[in-house]
């Protein structure tokens, strides 16, 4: 239940959302913004209208005027000052924390969190208990998150709490936990400003959760991999050796998982000198006994990674910089660390003696959210494991299209081509074989049924063309283009 200060608050802010944030500022001022840069912003916002005034306070973090601020937040003004939200000095007022409109198609929702470093180019070192806002990472988390009704979801490691108010949209029950206590208390503030009653609990991985199970875990871990000394910034990092936090939470989620459940990493992991990734990430996931599809969707070199995060850490032009980027790449070479992988990791407990591993790089564009294509995955790695695909009537899915290529005039193409456009928009380069049982599959007959009338139209011999093409109709399956 939330208390009156928020009650007051939440009142008082009601239509601060994405989208009239972004009328007030219009499109070059919100670029600007996602550059970290105010100046249009500011321009925009100077009629000193309520709405104005808290996209100056929160997003550009300019101070206003005292009598902006209390007319902006009217009966609210002092429970802003209490929350910890602003504070005054004499006729200026500050914000402490960022209140931060956020939303998807159905949903507008406000986010507590602290405030977004290195706007017009300032760069200060962070707290290490610093929580973090909405993030690319916090974004693409709760795009990969299938979204089933379930009963029980976990957010683990939730920060500011993103991801459990995207669950709480489709679980009857929330609980999220943070190692941090100031996260734990920002999103118990997210929980009570949004009208949710989020179980909020502090604890380090799975030790809040002790003997509980869930239908659905999303997790952003704090995967930074960096060398275990100094300051460690809490939402990034772990006193975990190396990756050895993800390899934790893979091995312990099938103790907290509902038959069926699932379990969704966004995830980075060490490549080793000599090791292939594909296997390494293998040797955590096979002993678990889950399904799991891996996709690792970019690997970083390591002086661009460590650029990346010591600039991450408002360090880039800090004294010393020289030095600590020098310590990260002997330490990654003491290490025998060639390159980091950033990627995706769903794991569901299907039960099965021979669980569906699937562990690839796939780099190329996808169509968001792929939450959608993780969800149909588990229909297609039943439909693997019962076999039998060719006793099957199978059906082209809906978003495949054909591209052929060939000399101009010509018969027949060169090249058959195609490709799903939803999820992760896989492509297939198919024989006229191929082609003939995907234009054929509208559920009427079986994938043994269209090749035995593809043998004999082609004069081929049918037992053959049932060999050869069974793993290529389980690769099409496996892909999404048979359903």
């Amino acid at each position: 239940m939330a208390s009156q200060p928020v009650r007051l608050l939440r009142e008082a802010i009601d239509g601060f959302t994405v989208d009239a944030v972004h009328g007030v500022l219009g499109d070059d001022a919100w670029r600007a913004l996602a550059r970290s840069e105010t100046v249009p912003g500011l321009r925009a916002t100077a009629d000193g209208s309520a709405l104005s005034t808290l996209i100056r306070l929160f997003q550009l973090q300019a101070p206003v005027p005292l009598a902006a601020a209390e007319r902006a937040f009217g009966a609210a003004w002092p429970a802003a000052q209490e929350l910890g939200l602003v504070e005054a000095d004499g006729d200026e007022v500050r914000a402490l924390l960022d209140v931060r409109p956020y939303g998807d198609e159905s949903h507008d929702w406000w986010v507590v969190c602290d405030l977004t470093p290195g706007l017009d180019g300032r760069e200060n070192p962070r707290d290490p208990l610093y929580v973090l806002g909405i993030s690319e990472a916090s974004s693409s988390l709760a795009q990969l998150t299938v979204r089933p009704p379930v009963g029980r979801a976990l957010d683990l490691g939730t920060g500011c709490g993103v991801q459990a108010l995207h669950l709480a949209g489709h679980a009857g029950e929330v609980v999220a936990t943070d190692l941090n206590p100031r996260a734990v208390r920002l999103a118990r503030l997210t929980s009570e400003l949004n009208g949710l009653d989020l179980d909020v609990r502090e604890g380090s991985l799975f030790e809040p959760v002790a003997g509980e199970r869930f239908d659905l875990i999303a997790t952003n871990p704090p995967f930074v991999v960096s060398p275990p000394e100094g300051d460690r910034l809490v939402y990034r990092e772990t006193r975990f050796d190396g990756d050895d936090v993800v390899r934790r939470i893979v091995g312990g989620a099938s103790d907290h998982l509902h038959d069926g459940g699932w379990c969704q990493l966004l995830a980075a992991w060490i490549h080793r000198d000599g090791v292939p990734w594909d296997e390494r990430l293998a040797s955590w996931i096979e002993p678990t006994g889950l399904d799991a599809w891996v996709v690792q969707r970019e690997r970083v070199d390591l002086p661009e990674y460590a650029e990346m995060w010591l600039a991450d850490a408002g360090l880039r032009h800090a004294p010393g910089h020289v030095e600590r980027y020098d310590r990260w790449l002997s330490w990654f070479a003491e290490q025998g660390i060639e390159a980091m992988g950033f990627g995706w990791i769903t794991l569901r407990k299907a039960g099965r003696d021979v669980p569906q591993v699937r562990i690839e790089e796939y780099t190329a564009p996808v169509a968001q959210p792929v939450g959608a294509d993780f969800l149909a995955w588990a229909d297609r790695t039943d439909a693997l494991a019962a076999g039998d695909l060719l006793d099957r009537c199978w059906r082209l899915a809906p978003d495949v299209v054909q591209e052929t290529v060939g000399p101009v005039g010509a018969e027949d193409p060169a090249v058959i081509r195609v490709q799903r456009t939803g999820g992760l928009r896989p492509a297939h380069q198919a024989d006229t074989i191929e082609a003939g049982l995907l234009s054929a599959s509208d559920g009427d007959l079986t994938a043994g049924q269209i090749l035995d009338a593809l043998a004999h139209l082609l004069d081929r011999d049918a037992a053959g063309l049932r060999e050869t093409y069974t793993p290529v109709v389980a690769d099409l399956v496996a892909d999404g283009f048979l359903v």
